[in-house]
């Protein structure tokens, strides 16, 4: 039997005027846009809808804004039942609220300490993230522990994308240099990203330690589906290993290829992305192309 996926975007989604159709459209959503607002203390409607692109990239407003949009819009969808569901990186969090893992209040807590928490991360360890095209997985992880070994820099792979598209992170140094040598080694294309820090990588560590302390401390509910998950490209229902599984997100890679085989083995056919943009909908037709994406 075939079953439905839907699918949650991380950072990199947002855009201005994200979710204002929503909000002008739909009363339920105006309600839960404005519930946001009480709970974070500020009005982030009113800059997902108006903010300029420089205020939007910040991670302690983007990372809040693509969650909302997110999970704003499955919470209005009529007749949204998953049959499994799977989040990139912050998407993660939509993921657990649209399957009720999460409640919305809780989610919106979490992501948002989250996104305080990853944001002190990166002025304590200045670093960046790179996009690697066109090379196998295995050569681009052969020439991180090459550049960690022999300069001693933190540089790892942060993103499985789909085939020939994986996201590398750490130092500034490291990535400058891994750069150069994944160049040479083959690669179409290996440039430097305009992100805040080394996201999915070891430098993550001070953030972890508090995002791990505000998860124990949020009532995770039994799930209504399935949740594939970053850490493990693996379903997963059980509360206390997704609390486990999300807390190890931080520091490891995100397995977003390995999940999407993952789920079409588990008979998955139609893959559903709900919120900004189309970038989850094109990298699945690059790992699955015989599914229908929407």
């Amino acid at each position: 039997m075939s079953k439905i996926a839907y699918v949650f975007p991380g950072q990199g989604a947002q855009f201005s005027g994200m979710g204002k159709d929503l909000y002008e459209s739909n009363t339920k959503a105006r309600e839960y846009f404005e519930s946001a607002n009480d709970i974070l203390a500020y009005r982030i409607s009113d800059i997902m809808f108006h903010g300029k692109d420089e205020e939007l990239k910040q991670t302690k407003i983007t990372q809040p804004a693509v969650f909302l949009h997110s999970v704003i819009q499955a919470i209005v969808t009529d007749n949204f039942r998953p049959d499994m569901v799977a989040g990139h990186s912050l998407g993660e969090f939509s993921a657990l609220v649209a399957n009720k893992t999460l409640s919305f209040e809780d989610g919106l807590k979490l992501v948002y300490a989250r996104a305080l928490a990853m944001q002190k991360a990166c002025e304590i360890n200045p670093s960046t993230m790179a996009a690697v095209l066109g090379l196998k997985d295995d050569k681009a992880e052969e020439i991180c522990n090459i550049v960690q070994n022999e300069v001693g820099e933190v540089v790892v792979p942060a993103n499985y994308n789909c085939p020939g598209q994986l996201v590398i992170s750490g130092s500034i140094k490291g990535i400058q240099i891994a750069c150069e040598k994944l160049k040479a080694a083959g690669a179409k294309r290996a440039l430097v990203l305009q992100v805040g820090g080394a996201f999915h990588s070891p430098l993550m560590e001070p953030a972890k330690k508090e995002l791990e302390q505000a998860i124990h401390q949020t009532k995770f509910n039994p799930t209504v589906c399935s949740i594939y998950q970053n850490y493990t490209a693996l379903p997963e229902i059980n509360p206390d290993k997704i609390k486990n599984n999300l807390i190890a997100q931080l520091t490891a890679p995100v397995k977003w290829t390995q999940s999407v085989q993952k789920m079409v083995e588990d008979g998955a056919t139609k893959f559903i992305e709900v919120g900004s943009g189309k970038v989850l909908q094109g990298l699945i037709k690059k790992i699955a192309s015989q599914v229908e994406t929407i």
